[in-house]
């Protein structure tokens, strides 16, 4: 059985040879680990597809989940100079503004007085969104352009057509037997990250009805980017929806700013598309499970235990049986990057026999691999569930 068969199976709830291994790795890690030069990574669509397939490689993972968009080919007209330090270096662009590059991190894009722009929530018009990218590799404006684009694209035509290199190149060389899937923010996400979070939270509270226009209108695009993705191939969509937890909103808040959209999008995409299409929520979500999957998600993913999250194993595969597979719950910190062979592999041994029974689980990390990680530890997974993991 091939990896993509294993993990298409798992993801409708059927039981395959073995339980699935798929992590999604921190962009540092790959900084760190592949041997890869990072700006490539960060700033090409080669470049972070190139490390996708050689760390799945290496880690005999069953999935890759290309989390990045692909990148503008022309970027680097755009630099005036680059100054490399030993722990990270500065990108100075033509236009004044500069891009703090850590070895072992994202880097994050400033302007010339060293802020970052956030418009005010007064600011917004409804009408004028569609969709914010976080990882763009310069700041997120208002009315959303891309890149060192000066307009704003039409929303019929809002997605440049190298937005989608990086799953052209993943699909051609690995498609056949790896399952190859993509990302897009849920409404929620995309709104806290246009306006930061606390001004955010202040806006639910201070004019929900605006608010709710404002997700309303982001949902469109996230719609219809995840069916853009799909026309590219892909083997499943997931909804990065990683600020909903009870760290930040509480369950009432969720039913009222997150369920609704994200239900919405995952209706709309299932009327064209039968490939699965699943959410990522981080930290602490064991209060609301029965609203994620109440979304109509095919599966969760991260599932954080305590103490990162609230996540029961047990209690989770309890409530999901039968309705939703399951991604995750390795502690990506204590037992992972901290834990030695003997631990992981106790702490892996008690996942997989908890999620296993009856198929739909994936060993995964709760969340992102840390970019300090020991690669062997990471290569252990694929050895465990060889060993404790099959049907």
């Amino acid at each position: 059985m091939t990896s993509k068969e294993r993990i298409k199976k798992t993801m409708n709830l059927q039981t395959s040879d073995r339980v699935p291994v798929m992590c999604q790795l921190s962009v540092g890690h790959y900084f760190l680990h592949s041997g890869i030069e990072p700006m490539d990574i960060w700033y090409t669509s080669e470049g972070f597809a190139e490390a996708l397939i050689k760390m799945c490689r290496q880690y005999h993972f069953d999935g890759i989940l290309i989390n990045l968009p692909g990148r503008d080919p022309n970027y680097e007209k755009e630099i005036k100079s680059t100054v490399r330090g030993e722990s990270d270096s500065i990108i100075h662009w033509k236009n004044g503004n500069y891009t703090t590059f850590p070895n072992d991190d994202n880097p994050h894009y400033y302007i010339a007085d060293g802020t970052r722009y956030f418009p005010t929530f007064g600011e917004l018009e409804p009408e004028n969104l569609f969709y914010v990218e976080p990882w763009d590799f310069t700041d997120i404006t208002y009315p959303y352009t891309w890149g060192f684009e000066k307009n704003p694209r039409p929303f019929e035509d809002f997605f440049p057509d190298y937005h989608f290199d990086t799953i052209k190149i993943v699909k051609k060389k690995m498609g056949e037997s790896i399952s190859v899937q993509s990302e897009i923010f849920s409404p929620w996400s995309q709104f806290l990250e246009l306006l930061n979070y606390e001004n955010a939270l202040m806006a639910i509270l201070d004019d929900p009805g605006k608010a709710k226009a404002c997700l309303e209108r982001l949902t469109a695009g996230a719609v219809d980017l995840a069916k853009k993705q799909a026309d590219h191939g892909v083997d499943a969509v997931l909804i990065s929806s990683a600020f909903a937890g009870a760290g930040l909103i509480s369950k009432d808040h969720y039913q009222e700013f997150v369920l609704p959209y994200e239900k919405r999008i995952i209706q709309e995409f299932k009327k064209d598309y039968s490939i699965p299409i699943y959410t990522h929520t981080c930290g602490s979500i064991g209060d609301r499970l029965d609203l994620m999957v109440a979304s109509g998600t095919n599966g969760i993913d991260t599932l954080d235990p305590p103490p990162l999250g609230t996540v029961d194993l047990e209690e989770a595969k309890r409530i999901l049986r039968g309705k939703a597979f399951i991604k995750g719950n390795i502690d990506p910190v204590n037992t992972l990057l901290n834990g030695d062979k003997n631990q992981i592999e106790q702490d892996v041994k008690w996942r997989i026999g908890v999620g296993k029974p009856d198929g739909g689980y994936i060993l995964s990390t709760a969340c992102s691999v840390a970019p300090h990680t020991p690669p062997s530890s990471i290569e252990l997974l694929a050895e465990l569930v060889e060993k404790y993991g099959k049907y």
